[in-house]
């Protein structure tokens, strides 16, 4: 049985969303994996129970429109994390994920890579796979309404396999490497309930996972 650990969803992103897009990409109903949903609070003690993966799909700010802005990541939190992915743990980070932790943090600096900023309108995204990466096949390519992340991304030290492009821009959009003993995936799609459950991000989605667990 494979078992994975996800926290999902926060203000401008919602978990069932998420939730769904998860379990269908994963065939959750073969009964081969196991999927526990975890709020930030639980996280240190879901640590300690080694899940083949974690999924993290939740910004670091509780609050963010309110003024005075809570954040849920302290840096004891971060290290619990770093400690879990250096003892061979796998750990996906998804869209807003990526977004308002420290950037001199631990945390950030594990994942080699963080949310920038997006623009305002959603536009029509063409997303591809980078030649030579281990994590999509080669023919990945396609094309969806979203949230066009742009991110701040160590290309020198991570492997891309996924970019991204559409009118505001080009960007990285998936990157992968190994930390300690253990291996870090990062993805910026999808944002939109029709973009969670598009077909040609499930199967990118399913990959990320895989690609923590088997190769």
């Amino acid at each position: 049985m494979i078992k994975l650990a996800a926290v999902l969803g926060d203000y401008y992103h919602q978990s069932e969303w998420a939730k769904q897009s998860l379990e269908t990409a994963l065939n959750c109903n073969k009964g081969d994996l196991q999927i526990e949903y975890f709020s930030p609070e639980q996280l240190k003690e879901v640590l300690k129970n080694k899940p083949d993966v974690v999924v993290h799909f939740k910004e670091n700010r509780v609050n963010p429109a309110e003024e005075n802005v809570e954040k849920w990541m302290t840096e004891d939190i971060a290290l619990e994390i770093t400690k879990y992915v250096q003892n061979g743990g796998g750990w996906l980070v998804w869209h807003s994920g990526l977004a308002s932790f420290p950037v001199d943090g631990s945390y950030i600096k594990m994942l080699k890579g963080h949310f920038l900023y997006h623009p305002e309108k959603h536009q029509m995204v063409h997303y591809h796979s980078s030649e030579g990466n281990s994590v999509l096949p080669l023919s990945t390519s396609f094309e969806m309404i979203d949230e066009h992340y742009f991110v701040h991304c160590d290309t020198e030290n991570t492997n891309i396999f996924l970019l991204s492009e559409s009118i505001d821009g080009q960007a990285v959009a998936g990157w992968s490497h190994s930390f300690g003993s253990g291996k870090v995936c990062c993805l910026t799609p999808a944002h939109t309930k029709e973009g969670l459950i598009n077909q040609d991000f499930l199967q990118i989605l399913r990959s990320c996972v895989n690609w923590l667990i088997y190769k």
